[in-house]
């Protein structure tokens, strides 16, 4: 084997690293999905103080660079309170952080669509507050939400690419590896990107799929 060639165990190599960053935005999506989904709430009990704590840093969050977050994170926070951040910590943080920021605003969007009348309606039954938000608001909320959730988590995918920077062995750090190693930019950036666009696809299909069910079940039950 010359210097140069590129070989089938290298895309054995591009797929562990897909693997690392599937494992990463899995995670994170999770994460960021309930710490923005209780954000939204607190939003719309209006909590005092919590509320206006929440939108502060919703707005920080994503209206900041997420390289700026991932450096603040990894080099920042070891150097202000003197722990041991590690380059996965500092990726987990800060892509949890930063999903939870527009799933927050998506959820606000979601839960706002449902119309004040069925709220008043579904207190005027004796419902509680748990019972509206879980029967009457979430099922239309999410229904509304599918769509741009599925938008916001492509693009979270993609910026899962920026953690190579700080040290995880994902896709893209695999991919400049092979690149300095075998000297073929062409070969090996086309293939990462393809695992890319092929895993964006695969997101983007089962958002949708799962968007036309959840209306279809929402539509049935007269919501």
């Amino acid at each position: 084997m010359r210097y140069g060639d590129f070989t089938p165990f290298d895309i054995v190599l591009l797929l562990q690293g897909l693997g690392v960053s599937l494992a990463l935005f899995v995670s994170t999506t999770l994460i960021g999905l309930v710490i923005g989904t209780a954000w939204a709430v607190i939003r719309f009990y209006r909590v005092p103080v919590l509320a206006q704590i929440v939108a502060f840093i919703a707005e920080l969050l994503k209206n900041s660079p997420v390289l700026v977050q991932l450096f603040l994170v990894f080099f920042g926070l070891p150097a202000f309170l003197k722990i041991n951040v590690t380059p996965t910590e500092a990726a987990v943080i800060t892509l949890s952080g930063n999903s939870a920021a527009f799933i927050y605003v998506i959820a606000v969007s979601a839960i706002e669509s449902v119309g004040r009348d069925q709220i008043e309606a579904a207190r005027v039954f004796g419902l509680t507050r748990w019972q509206i938000l879980r029967r009457v608001i979430a099922p239309q909320a999410a229904a509304f939400a599918i769509g741009p959730l599925t938008g916001l988590l492509v693009n979270q995918l993609q910026v899962t690419s920026l953690i190579s920077v700080i040290g995880v062995m994902d896709l893209t750090k695999v991919g400049n590896i092979l690149n300095l190693r075998t000297l073929k930019p062409f070969i090996v950036w086309t293939a990462v990107g393809a695992l890319y666009y092929l895993t964006a696809k695969l997101v983007a299909y089962a958002g949708g799929r799962f968007e036309k069910r959840l209306r279809a079940h929402t539509a049935w039950r007269g919501l």
